[in-house]
């Protein structure tokens, strides 16, 4: 089994691999072939993709029956004793507060404060 999934990725190539793969969604491709072609597949996706993202999970012998393939994206196969696991990349930013960047009406109805249609709450009741 093999599965593609292509992000941003010219329409050239999403028809290409619909000759070899079945699309299941929108950039995502889902098929059964062989190691060689699945390697001229995945040379075609690497040549063809203009600066768009691919990943590659496919069947092979092992422990966890299963590899992976990326290009240009920003998580990363990854060893750990054995087993391949896909790393995200460390942010450098600490989190922003949950209250950051929200609107005052978001604030409004987070804390249950009501102005328009004469519905105080019981905390804060509407004036007379």
């Amino acid at each position: 089994m093999t599965v593609i999934v292509l992000t941003a990725c010219p329409t050239g190539l999403r028809g290409h691999l619909t000759r070899w793969l079945l699309e299941i969604s929108a950039g995502v491709f889902v098929g059964s072939v062989n190691a060689r072609v699945r390697d001229l597949l995945w040379d075609r996706v690497v040549e063809l993709s203009s600066g768009g993202r691919a990943l590659m999970v496919f069947s092979v012998d092992g422990e966890q029956h299963l590899s992976f393939k990326v290009h240009d994206h920003q998580w990363e196969p990854a060893d750990y004793d054995g087993v391949t696991l896909i790393r995200r990349p460390a942010d450098g930013a600490p989190a922003a507060s949950p209250t950051a960047g929200w609107s005052r009406a978001g604030r409004m109805r987070r804390f249950a404060r009501r102005t328009r249609d004469g519905g105080g709450t019981a905390d804060h009741p509407e004036p007379n």
